[in-house]
């Protein structure tokens, strides 16, 4: 199994949109190949646990069901079958759930949206913990998103349950000018999953085209613009080794599973298990 050097993390990949993240018994011969044993599940991924469990390999994440219906004026549509899914999906020992707080009508004021999204999380927390579950969120910044900067987090964080965490993904914090490694600091005990993604800023295209307007000539990077873009790990600009180590000592027991959005390897089964197996490798020795 292949682990961090610091922490002893098991180390993993998120499942893709191409062709081959399709094939779940091939995927998981594959990732067992490369000593790999946490993937993290989205889609109908209720289909796939009993391949995952009789294959002995961990889910890192399931995708909760329905983000937007959670953030809305009614709620009830989606926590009902989030409380289906969960129930299900705990069957088989699954303990984190995944996702972004966007809302349903991302133009209402994100104070509006923030206090649904309180409302709904009070009553998610419940199911969650009637199921020894944890909901990681993961600050994306997409129309609307909530829980993406420490102010958002720090506001959800403090007013909900335990079952309420972080999936921290550095690259978002870094494109949006935030330090990881000092938001890790503020939040280590509320991290219950990692992705191993990391992200480069370009400073001559950040004088050239600054980061309040779209450029005019320049063409953006795949999983980025022109001035950012996703890669993965060791070809960004992550301390891995600190990360580790600051959830090392907060006694973190969670893994680290690469989200390839790197236009350096995806587009091709090659080109992304190579992306997948690289970024492993710089996680294993950090």
């Amino acid at each position: 199994m292949l682990t961090t050097r610091t922490g002893g993390f098991p180390i993993g990949f998120r499942q893709g949109w191409t062709e081959w993240f399709k094939d779940i018994d091939g995927m998981i011969a594959w990732a067992k190949s490369q000593n790999l044993c946490v993937i993290d599940l989205g889609g109908d991924c209720v289909t796939h646990l009993p391949a995952m469990r009789d294959n002995g390999m961990r889910v890192g994440t399931a995708d909760l069901r329905d983000w937007h219906g959670l953030i809305s004026e009614d709620p009830s549509a989606s926590l009902e079958a989030n409380e289906r899914f969960i129930a299900q999906c705990a069957e088989f020992g699954v303990q984190n759930y995944f996702a972004v707080m966007l809302p349903k009508d991302p133009a209402k004021p994100r104070a509006e949206n923030f206090t649904l999204m309180m409302n709904s999380l009070e009553k998610l927390s419940r199911i969650l913990e009637a199921h020894n579950g944890k909901l990681v969120i993961e600050g994306w910044p997409g129309p609307g998103a909530l829980c993406c900067t420490p102010e958002g987090y720090r506001a959800c964080l403090n007013g909900s349950s335990n079952s309420i965490g972080i999936n921290y993904d550095p690259s978002h914090l870094i494109r949006m000018g935030i330090d990881p490694i000092r938001f890790l600091r503020e939040f280590p005990h509320r991290v219950f999953h990692v992705h191993g993604k990391d992200c480069i800023v370009d400073a001559e295209a950040m004088y050239n085209f600054g980061n309040e307007q779209p450029t005019t000539f320049a063409k953006n990077h795949d999983f980025g613009n022109a001035v950012w873009r996703y890669t993965i790990p060791g070809h960004g600009v992550t301390p891995w080794v600190e990360v580790f180590r600051i959830l090392k000592d907060a006694g973190y027991q969670g893994a680290v599973s690469i989200e390839l959005e790197d236009e350096n390897f995806n587009g091709s089964e090659v080109g992304e298990k190579l992306g997948i197996v690289t970024g492993s490798a710089v996680l294993a020795s950090a």
